[in-house]
């Protein structure tokens, strides 16, 4: 008589322990997407201008309102809160910053937010604006 000490076993694949780690990779990946997504900023009717260059996302993007409010990602601040913010994102000279103030908007409120910038210690400054049609 032959006695056998081991039994074969059919090997098994697992999918619980499978379906775990891609729904951990499918959550991180959403994530770090979200994270990568520029802040579009307000719905502004932007100043034409007939020489504009495409720039890179700024860092820091201020929208400048009709009305003189400044919104920085959505939040609502004064130039004491924007000041401080620029204060505290690092190095403020090497902080990017981009106004786009609507076409409404009363210079001096475009000018408040320069001066919050210059507090700040914030010298790169670009302005919003969209490219002028040929026909105008």
């Amino acid at each position: 008589m032959k006695m056998r000490y081991f039994e074969t076993r059919k090997a098994r694949v697992e999918i619980i322990p499978m379906i775990d780690v891609m729904l951990f990779l499918l959550v991180f990946f959403i994530i770090v997407t979200l994270q990568m997504i520029p802040d579009t900023g307000a719905s502004l009717q932007l100043a034409t201008s007939t020489r504009t260059d495409k720039l890179e996302p700024p860092k820091v993007l201020v929208n400048v309102l009709a009305n003189g409010t400044m919104q920085v990602k959505h939040d609502v601040v004064n130039a004491a809160q924007l000041t401080a913010l620029l204060k505290a994102d690092g190095d403020p000279a090497k902080t990017e910053l981009t106004i786009a103030a609507d076409r409404s908007t009363a210079f001096q409120h475009f000018f408040a937010v320069m001066d919050a910038a210059r507090a700040a210690g914030v010298s790169d400054v670009g302005v919003a604006a969209r490219q002028a049609s040929s026909a105008q």
